[in-house]
């Protein structure tokens, strides 16, 4: 697994935005995914559009504690690695059905980080974003998809709350 898998990943959790209160698609125009799909090194097709989605939503519910990981296991199925030689030694390729490489590689970028650092993948704690981060710091302590955004917003919640109470 690269960064570049993780950025393809996180991108992908985070392809439904809360704007002004409602949760927006990125992927729901078919024209905007098939951009979307093969910036990202997808081939933009309908098939692999249909897949990301379900396996998003999927990750989603699992990030928010809602379903096990083995809910994925159905996006799995078929899909082989083969070996073949190179100049550099063994390569691996990812051997799946048409319209699945990129969703099978989004479960495979999960599991290796669930794997090598777990928790560092997890939602926003603003309620209302409906975001996702990647914490690669550290110390492990990211708590905001944005702290310019949602990390600002949510001191700035607390710290008029603080200051806005009524005498006890």
């Amino acid at each position: 697994m690269t960064w570049a898998d993780e950025d393809v990943l996180l991108d992908l959790l985070n392809s439904t935005p809360v704007v002004d209160g409602i949760q927006q698609d990125l992927l729901a125009d078919p024209a905007e995914a098939r951009t979307w799909l093969r910036q990202r090194g997808g081939d933009g097709s309908s098939q692999e559009r249909d897949a990301v989605r379900q396996v998003r939503d999927t990750l989603q519910q699992i990030l928010h504690g809602d379903l096990p990981g083995s809910a994925l296991e159905p996006f799995l199925e078929g899909a082989t690695y083969r070996p073949a030689m190179s100049e550099q030694g063994v390569e691996w390729s990812l051997d799946v059905a048409p319209g699945r490489a990129m969703s099978v590689r989004v479960i495979l970028a999960w599991d290796a980080l669930e794997r090598t650092r777990p928790g560092r993948l997890r939602p926003c704690a603003n309620s209302e974003c409906g975001l996702f981060l990647l914490d690669r710091s550290k110390t492990n302590r990211a708590r905001w998809c944005s702290m310019a955004v949602c990390g600002n917003r949510m001191k700035a919640r607390r710290h008029y709350q603080r200051t806005h109470q009524p005498p006890a």
